[in-house]
């Protein structure tokens, strides 16, 4: 039996077509993916995202902990400061991607993948037996809704006191939402477009959701579903983990490079540094289709005579751009930005372009 969030109800109201996502029933369209695309691009789209993961991490060794189980590097957060990171799994994969929000030195709260909940649980806390830092696994408790889009500011100003022009990127703050105290709220997202997202207890979801629907009617606010943020974020070229990057891939190989700090020690930091000084054999890159066809995770990749050398890890049909999208692991040489690849669809080999990220 899946999982519902707290806004189970409101979507189902709200005609969403509902799908089971990560053990939890989640709305995966409502008025349509390419409008509520165009929503966020263009003004303003709100998601229910509270099947993610929350964990606390907390106490003297919280620190310690996340320094040593993550690989970028947590002394450079500052309080209100999040980052994102990755967990890396003992044998140079990937457990997950996360953020660390840093509330207070000795407090930080994590956000995982719903996919991942459990299995990131487990392996924080297998390493934390050296550590002792206290664990709280909140996910169950609190919900997150994202606001994205250009008028999302506009849109959230309406109801806090929070001047929410003086939150940089990737800075959160806790203050009230619509009367309700308490809430994280997050310049951050999954979309490209900007907004906020904010967390907060799962018994003010209805009335913070309503809030702000009414709040973003001026602003053509619209309900967004699971398909629309994956079109979003693969048209910026984020990761998604279970298909991008996962326990077989490593972040060398998977462009995050750049959330990899080795001025300090952590799991499998011999594995990584020798793949940043010896490079990669294979590398995750964007491709854009040459002809009309779309590629879908898991097609082959095949070089001119036809050898394979790589797999589809996402793609689409970029609603910007009106052509064929896609991120895929591909072996040396070819991962280099202007290289000829093709795509196996149906028993033919499609042209694409490897091109650099992101595509909008």
């Amino acid at each position: 039996m899946d999982k519902r969030t707290a806004l189970f109800d409101k979507h189902v109201s709200l005609g969403a077509k509902m799908v089971p996502f990560a053990g939890f029933e989640m709305p995966v369209q409502y008025s349509g993916v390419t409008e509520e695309h165009f929503a966020v691009r263009e003004k303003v789209g709100i998601f229910d995202v509270s099947h993610m993961g929350q964990f606390f991490v907390e106490g003297p060794a919280a620190k310690d902990l996340l320094q040593y189980v993550t690989t970028n590097n947590v002394d450079t957060l500052e309080d209100g400061k999040a980052q994102y990171t990755c967990l890396p799994n003992g044998n140079g994969g990937i457990v997950d991607d996360l953020i660390i929000y840093k509330m207070t030195d000795g407090k930080y709260f994590v956000v995982v993948n719903a996919s991942n909940i459990e299995k990131d649980w487990n392996h924080i806390t297998k390493y934390n037996e050296k550590f002792g830092a206290k664990l709280t696994n909140a996910s169950d408790e609190m919900s997150l809704i994202a606001i994205q889009g250009p008028k999302a500011t506009d849109t959230l100003q309406k109801l806090t006191e929070v001047n929410l022009s003086e939150l940089p990127y990737y800075h959160f703050t806790v203050g009230s939402i619509a009367g309700v105290s308490d809430v994280i709220i997050s310049n951050t997202g999954y979309t490209g477009s900007g907004g906020f997202e904010i967390y907060f207890k799962n018994e003010n979801a209805v009335e913070i959701w309503e809030a702000l629907t009414e709040a973003g009617v001026e602003f053509g606010l619209i309900p967004c579903g699971l398909a629309s943020r994956d079109t979003l974020r693969l048209e910026k070229g984020f990761c998604l983990y279970g298909n991008d990057i996962d326990d077989t891939t490593s972040p060398m190989e998977a462009g995050l490079g750049w959330i990899t700090k080795f001025d300090k020690d952590f799991v499998n930091k011999e594995i990584f540094a020798k793949q940043k000084e010896e490079g990669v054999t294979r590398k995750l890159v964007g491709f854009e289709m040459q002809e009309r066809a779309i590629p879908r995770h898991d097609y082959l990749v095949v070089d001119a005579e036809g050898n394979e050398i790589g797999k589809v890890t996402s793609g689409t049909m970029s609603p910007m751009k009106s052509v064929g999208i896609g991120l895929a692991y591909v072996a040396k040489p070819h991962f280099k930005v202007g290289s000829d690849i093709f795509i196996q669809i149906r028993n033919k080999n499609i042209p694409a372009k490897v091109v650099k990220l992101p595509f909008v």
